[in-house]
């Protein structure tokens, strides 16, 4: 990891170094903004909470954000920022990590937030099923006791129907 940003570090004061052989005319702004740029990338911020943001390179630099924007250290430090290897401060990466990981933390609240609207609606699904059963069974019980009663009555092993079911008025209906 220190390699990484040594290297980084390397490549930066390489293109700043020849932004300075093509560019005679740097001003003490543009030295300024080179210097902010370093410490940034450093992880030395003297102002700011260390990011490598157009608006912290300024407030680093102590300059306003169209001088920055309006130095040709801008695009350079642009480039470097764009470069697939170019390694960002140990700050700008730990941010990018925490950034992750409340981006996972939401998706995974979310989805458990419909696991259990799913296993509460399986819950009342599962409670009405009960209440269904219990009744049924509660019905079962007071026709069994009834037909207990009739045998007990002594009718010589006769039992009247206690109610018509509905298949059996159906089928009735269509014998005649």
């Amino acid at each position: 990891m220190p390699n990484s940003m040594d290297e980084t570090l390397q490549a930066v004061r390489t293109a700043f170094a020849r932004l300075a052989r093509e560019n005679t005319g740097l001003t003490d702004i543009d030295q300024q903004i080179m210097r902010a740029f370093e410490r940034l990338m450093l992880g030395r911020p003297e102002i700011t909470d260390g990011r490598t943001s157009a608006v912290n390179i300024a407030a680093e630099a102590g300059v306003s954000r169209a001088s920055y924007y309006r130095s040709p250290v801008a695009a350079v430090i642009k480039g470097i920022l764009s470069s697939p290897e170019a390694r960002r401060p140990e700050s700008d990466e730990l941010r990018q990590e925490v950034a992750r990981l409340k981006q996972s933390e939401r998706e995974l609240r979310r989805e458990k937030g419909a696991e259990i609207r799913e296993l509460r609606a399986t819950v009342t699904a599962y409670a009405n099923q009960i209440q269904i059963l219990t009744l049924r069974n509660a019905e079962l019980e007071a026709d069994a006791h009834q037909l207990r009663a009739q045998l007990a009555e002594d009718q010589h092993g006769v039992v009247k129907q206690l109610r018509k079911s509905p298949t059996s008025a159906g089928s009735r209906s269509a014998q005649s």
